[in-house]
């Protein structure tokens, strides 16, 4: 097998759930098995800024950071972008060297498994390591089995040459069986022709041609794809577990179907309650199927659990259906060009120290703050995220500038505030203005908070990232 081993792993899901009950309401039925609840992206959500939330997670059980990266693996059916390398992002946004090699996956709920066997072959990478990003928000029509189902959150996984865990066996197998489950060229809605027996046969068959190649005994956990709560237990023969097994690592109760992130949010979660060996069981419609036996334990860090309820409109509103875009004439213009420019402010809150004063500035561009000289260049400084809040203001429906318009109407109110960034000694602080997520708490002066990444609106079809704040009670 592989020399390289698996160093860590970190999982996050949206804080915000609507329940079944919910759908029953609004449809008079709910189309989704086994399903309690399901995660639901904020409005400025999506499966790269979840991929960040759970890498972060996954490197701080190390004390590693994207400074140590070679490898980076994205996967996911829902990219944000159907056509651009969202890789050049992520490794901005973790701090990545400008020569790690990156990949893309994309196309079948099995890509992160793709992903992962593609980055046990290309390392070890030395002393540093790789890290694969598997995160998926599926979408299906309002009154679909599919949307009823779909939930949203991602996994991380480090990898190294030395880690706790040990990938010891792993198998795959491919056979054709179109359409169970796919999205049109151009569609944002996954759909399947909802052939029940078809859909079953694709998923056992494929499953069960893996397991051929993967000795799976003493397993303590089966973390299997789950489109729905009733599928994977389908396969408990094809896979040589019982429902016990499966049980252990699920979570498409709680979170709903989370796609290409599934299985792998499952082993996370298996780790995280003491899994000491588990399955890993990837599938894709198509169809094929990737296995992987991964002995422990391994580190873990999760965000998966909330309390946060919606109710059927105000999910509605997260997802698009009643809400209204940037008006007519458009919000303050930023090129692509000059936003380029201030990415590493934007990803990264790189400030710059002024070489007269000493005094931090963000940005770091024109005259110093402090002492009003105009450098040549300033030193960069990388701020560590947290803060303060030194003012804040909440903006209410209807006064939100332009570009923000589509954020508010989809999440409602949101918190502007002026928050005074740490420095990187913990003594000298910058102010600088951002958003702050609340949640369903109240911020006021004083309040401490820390970064996170976020969409900040999209303008010309590009989306433009950047930090946000948010109150410590909120990150999970």
């Amino acid at each position: 097998m592989s020399d390289v081993h698996v160093a860590a792993l970190g999982a996050y899901a949206p804080r915000l759930r609507i329940a079944a009950e919910e759908f029953e309401e609004a449809w008079g039925t709910f189309n989704a098995s086994g399903i309690e609840t399901k995660a639901v992206p904020e409005a400025d959500e999506d499966a790269l800024t979840m991929g960040v939330e759970a890498a972060r997670r996954a490197l701080d059980q190390l004390d590693r950071d994207g400074s140590d990266l070679a490898h980076l693996a994205f996967a996911s059916t829902t990219p944000p972008m159907a056509e651009e390398d969202l890789t050049a992002r992520l490794a901005s946004m973790l701090g990545a060297p400008d020569d790690v090699t990156t990949r893309t996956v994309t196309g079948s709920t099995r890509a992160g498994a793709q992903a992962l066997d593609g980055a046990l072959d290309a390392g070890p990478w030395g002393d540093n390591i790789g890290l694969v990003i598997v995160g998926d928000s599926p979408q299906g029509a309002p009154d679909s089995a599919m949307e009823h189902a779909a939930g949203a959150g991602a996994t991380a996984v480090v990898l190294d040459s030395d880690g706790p865990g040990t990938v010891v066996d792993r198998g795959s197998h491919v056979e054709p069986y179109p359409g169970t489950r796919f999205r049109p060229g151009g569609g944002d809605e996954t759909t399947g022709l909802g052939v029940t027996e078809y859909d079953r046969e694709s998923f056992t068959t494929a499953l069960a041609g893996a397991a051929e190649h993967v000795e799976a005994d003493g397993i303590d956990a089966a973390a299997v794809q789950s489109p729905d709560g009733k599928l994977p237990y389908r396969a408990t023969g094809a896979l040589g577990v019982d429902a016990g097994t499966i049980s252990a690592a699920e979570t498409v109760s709680f979170l709903g179907d989370t796609g290409a992130a599934s299985a792998f949010l499952g082993t996370t979660k298996a780790f995280d309650e003491g899994a000491e060996r588990v399955l890993l069981a990837a599938y894709g419609s198509g169809a094929g199927a990737n296995l992987f036996v991964v002995d422990g334990p391994v580190p873990t860090a999760t965000a998966l659990e909330s309390e946060a309820t919606l109710s059927y409109e105000k999910y509605l509103r997260r997802r698009g259906e009643i809400t209204s875009d940037e008006p007519e004439g458009g919000g303050a213009y930023v090129s692509v060009p000059s936003w380029q420019r201030t990415i590493p402010q934007r990803h990264r809150l790189v400030a710059g120290r002024c070489p007269s004063c000493g005094a931090l500035n963000f940005p770091p561009s024109g005259a110093c703050h402090d002492c009003n000289e105009r450098p040549d260049s300033f030193e960069e400084v990388e701020l560590p995220g947290t803060g303060t809040v030194e003012a804040a203001t909440t903006i209410s429906q209807g006064g939100a500038p332009p570009e923000f318009v589509e954020q508010q109407s989809k999440s409602g109110p949101f918190v502007s505030a002026v928050v005074a960034l740490d420095g990187p000694d913990g003594e000298e602080t910058v102010s600088i203005p951002s958003q702050v997520l609340v949640g369903d708490q109240t911020v006021g002066i004083g309040d401490r908070v820390e970064s996170t990444i976020r969409r900040i609106y999209t303008q010309e079809g590009v989306t433009r990232y950047g930090f946000k704040a948010q109150l410590r009670e909120v990150r999970r």
